[in-house]
């Protein structure tokens, strides 16, 4: 049984339901599930199965209906929007399918965002970019804007900037969807070298390929964790 020091999540009993007009829509029917630090998870499941709505609960981008959310030890799923906004900023790096990347800054600009955000001195952004940016093989692009860069750079640039504050945990939603096969590879080899330095990863995919790379697959079906 893992200790709760050891644990970087855990759920309990989570229930997610959207008001659409006059229908209730049910997203997550009592989900429970523990990652340890330092493990890469894989969630699965079709479209709609509900991994979307857990991945936006783990990101403390939405708050459960009903149920317990615990990051690090603390009770989030309780909090405000202003509280969410601030363990966003200091614990979670969130890496999408679209890079989310502003089109007129460059590379570095884009990485030093979430610093500046953070109210980090221009000293320790400067030292943290560059780190993030040496890890994924991008600081000699540093000065180069999104459409001067490749799809895989740009990605590699949106993982640089999850990881410059160091957060405890790393949230990717198909990470690989709009790269082609040998960059999405390229990009999986850059998660399992950022997995090995420590790093929590939990990652959406619907390819089994790519989730078979993660320590552990969560399977979600019908917004319930599918045992069978």
């Amino acid at each position: 049984m893992t200790s709760n020091n050891d644990l970087i999540i855990s759920t309990e009993n989570l229930w997610k339901t959207y008001q659409m007009g006059e229908q209730e829509v049910r997203a997550l029917s009592g989900v429970s599930f523990e990652v340890a630090r330092n493990e890469f998870v894989a969630i699965m499941g079709p479209s709609g199965s509900g991994k979307s709505t857990i991945m936006n609960l783990l990101g403390c981008l939405d708050t459960p209906t009903k149920g317990k959310y615990y990051l690090n030890g603390q009770l989030v799923s309780s909090l405000s929007e202003n509280e969410l906004a601030y363990i966003r900023n200091q614990e979670i790096g969130f890496v999408f399918q679209v890079f989310n990347l502003l089109s007129r800054a460059t590379a570095f600009h884009n990485v030093e965002l979430p610093l500046i955000y953070k109210g980090e001195s221009k000293k320790q952004r400067e030292k943290k970019v560059y780190r993030a940016l040496e890890m994924v093989e991008m600081l000699n692009r540093k000065d180069h804007r999104p459409s001067e860069l490749s799809g895989g750079e740009r990605q590699r640039v949106a993982i640089a900037r999850a990881l410059a504050n160091d957060p405890s945990l790393l949230l990717a939603d198909e990470p690989t969807g709009n790269l082609d096969s040998k960059t999405g590879q390229e990009i999986l080899k850059l998660f399992q070298k950022i997995h090995d330095r420590g790093n929590t990863i939990m990652m959406v995919t619907h390819d089994q390929n790519i989730a078979d790379l993660a320590q552990r697959i969560i399977h979600v079906k019908d917004g319930k964790i599918d045992h069978t």
